[in-house]
């Protein structure tokens, strides 16, 4: 399944800010309310300061949902790991180019032979420019723009700014890849977001604390795909972010 460019900004419900004893019927919640993806931030204690659950968890709830299972894998071996998360019915797994280079585009491949959608995230301080040696293997791009490792984090404009548009600059010409970005992605930074030519937006404490989670998808998406749409095409050079 390589991922094709969405006409419209995508909204992915992130669970680590959702109710998790009730799991399963927060990702119903979610589908119910419009999102587009279900996002999955797999943590391991050691790449990032926190530990939130693993491959046997998504499978146990992957049943429940009928929309895509959006996997970010933020730990340290993710090409050791990746099948587990493909045969547990994740539909893009996406991990972090800072965890291991050395054994990236294999986990690339991988993902890829499986059908699923492949992706590589830059924490705020990396360079886009890291990405640049898996640029063949890549559909889909996953900027941070909080550090990586908690939710309901102060979104980083700055980085917004400096890397989104570079990002879809980069990948237009492909055609076949999407840019998402993760951290404080809500409606009051919706439209910054959006003027980046991202393609989807990864909510969670903005989505599980609002009072009409429907409301706030549609707000969200509404803003983003507003500004999206009026933005100009980024730069296609990576040296500078």
């Amino acid at each position: 399944m390589t991922s094709r460019r969405p006409s419209g900004v995508l909204i992915a419900a992130s669970i680590l800010d959702s109710d998790l004893a009730a799991l399963g019927d927060e990702i119903r919640r979610a589908q119910d309310a419009g999102a587009d993806r279900i996002h999955l931030d797999v943590m391991d204690g050691h790449f990032v300061p926190n530990i939130t659950f693993g491959w046997k968890t998504i499978e146990a709830v992957r049943r429940v949902a009928t929309i895509p299972f959006d996997a970010h894998l933020m730990i340290s071996e993710p090409g050791r790991w990746a099948d587990k998360f493909i045969d547990a019915g994740c539909d893009s797994i996406t991990f972090h180019v800072e965890a291991d280079p050395e054994h990236a585009r294999d986990a690339l491949v991988r993902i890829r032979e499986a059908g699923r959608s492949a992706g590589l995230s830059v924490k705020p301080g990396t360079p886009l420019a890291a990405l640049e040696a898996y640029r063949d293997l890549l559909d889909i791009i996953l900027v941070m723009t909080v550090e990586p490792g908690f939710g309901g984090q102060a979104f980083m404009a700055d980085v917004a700014d400096a890397k989104l548009a570079a990002a879809r600059g980069w990948l237009d010409p492909e055609g076949a890849c999407e840019v998402q970005v993760d951290g404080g992605g809500r409606a009051e930074t919706a439209d910054v977001i959006g003027r980046g030519g991202t393609d989807v937006i990864v909510a969670g404490s903005a989505l599980y604390r609002a009072a009409d989670m429907a409301a706030e998808v549609e707000r969200i998406r509404s803003i983003a795909g507003a500004a999206r749409a009026a933005s100009a095409p980024g730069s296609a050079s990576l040296s500078a972010s």
